[in-house]
C-alpha cells in the first residue's frame, strides 16, 4: 500500500513504435551512452538517433501520456521530439545532459501541440495510466497495488499542471534536481521547494480521497 508518498515510483510500459537502425555507432557498448550517441547524430551519425529512440521512447510516452491526458497526443509528441531533436542536433552541447534536453524538448512540445490545436492537457482516466505501470508478478498483491495506483492517479489528476510536471519529472522519471532545474529554467534550489511543495499537496489529495472512500 502506498502509505507514504514520499518514495513512490511508476515506470513506463513498453514502447509502441520502433525506428529501424542501421547505424555505424557500435550501439552495444557500454562507452556509447546516450550522450555519446548524441554527439554522433550531431556529427553526421544520423542513424544513431534510432537507438536512442529504442531506448528513450517507451519513457517519454509515459511521461507525456500523464502529463497530457491524452495518449494520441503524447504520441504525436514523441514523434515531433525526435523529429526535432534531428533539427536542431547542432545545438546540443559537448557537456550537456542528454536526459535533460529531451525533456526541455519534449515540455515545449507539448506546450506547442496545445496551442496548436486550442485545447489544454486532459485529466487522464486511471485506467488508462495503468497501461503505464510496471506490471507486478504477484497477483495476491494485485487487487491492493491497483487501488493505490487509482488514488494516486487521481490525486495526481488533481494537482494543476506546474506541480504534476515537476512530480513526474523527478518521482516518475527519476531526474536528479540538477536536469529539472536545466529543464524548467530555475535554480536547483526552486525545483527543490517546487517539487517539495507538489509532493506535499499529492499526499494531502491523496489520503483525502482515502478519507472520501472510507465516510
Amino acid at each position: 500500500m502506498i502509505a507514504d508518498l514520499t518514495d513512490f515510483r511508476i515506470s513506463s510500459g513498453p514502447a509502441n513504435a520502433r525506428l529501424a537502425r542501421h547505424s555505424n555507432v557500435d550501439t552495444t557498448s557500454p562507452h556509447h551512452t546516450d550522450h555519446a550517441l548524441m554527439l554522433a547524430v550531431r556529427d553526421g551519425e544520423l542513424d544513431a538517433l534510432g537507438e536512442l529512440f529504442e531506448r528513450h521512447h517507451g519513457p517519454l510516452y509515459g511521461y507525456l501520456g500523464k502529463l497530457t491526458g491524452d495518449r494520441l497526443a503524447a504520441e504525436d509528441i514523441v514523434q515531433t521530439v525526435f523529429q526535432r531533436m534531428l533539427k536542431y542536433r547542432h545545438t546540443y552541447r559537448d557537456d550537456g545532459s542528454f536526459t535533460a534536453w529531451m525533456y526541455h524538448l519534449a515540455r515545449r512540445c507539448a506546450a506547442d501541440y496545445f496551442r496548436k490545436h486550442n485545447a489544454a492537457p486532459a485529466a487522464t482516466d486511471p485506467a488508462d495510466l495503468q497501461e503505464y505501470a510496471d506490471a507486478r508478478p504477484n497477483a495476491g498483491d494485485e487487487a491492493g497495488i491497483s487501488d493505490d495506483h487509482a488514488f494516486l492517479h487521481r490525486a495526481l489528476n488533481r494537482l494543476d499542471r506546474d506541480d504534476r510536471e515537476i512530480l513526474l519529472l523527478s518521482r516518475f522519471q527519476e531526474l536528479s534536481f540538477a536536469e529539472i532545474a536545466g529543464i524548467l529554467e530555475c535554480s536547483v534550489g526552486a525545483a527543490k521547494v517546487r517539487a517539495h511543495r507538489a509532493l506535499r499537496e499529492l499526499r494531502d489529495v491523496y489520503f483525502q480521497l482515502q478519507k472520501e472512500k472510507t465516510t
